[in-house]
């Protein structure tokens, strides 16, 4: 069986892949997937497409070697919640960062309902200019 700490931890072994289907699995159409206020990709978008569009690819565009290193990932059964740093390069200023942050993951029967971006914003910001 197939729990929910697993279906997290494939997200971010697809992540550490470069895979971004295997990221957007575990995504429903009805999935709430919000990036923080004071974040390049502030918003709350729902589905895998609008997540993959306005996200990943957005992410990646204005960032060089964007990634999360996990740290841990906290098994509360139909919450997750994935602690560990952003790191990444702005590709028009040329300027590195590391930042803070914890996702929160909600699950039901093995897709994610919402998840929740809370990071430290101030350093990739500080990178933009």
């Amino acid at each position: 069986m197939t729990t929910n700490h697993d279906i997290v931890a494939a997200h971010y072994a697809a992540s550490d892949a470069g895979d971004l289907d295997g990221m957007l699995a575990p995504l429903s159409e009805s999935t709430r997937w919000t990036e923080a206020a004071g974040f390049p990709r502030a918003g709350t978008y729902t589905g895998p497409d609008e997540v993959r569009r306005n996200v990943f690819e957005a992410i990646g565009r204005d960032f060089d070697g964007f990634r999360f290193i996990l740290d841990e990932l906290l098994d509360a059964g139909p919450v997750q919640v994935g602690i560990g740093a952003y790191t990444g390069t702005h590709r028009a200023t040329g300027k590195s960062f590391t930042a803070r942050v914890a996702h929160v993951w909600h699950l039901l029967d093995g897709r994610v309902t919402t998840f929740e971006q809370i990071v430290d914003s101030v350093p990739v910001r500080a990178a933009m200019v």
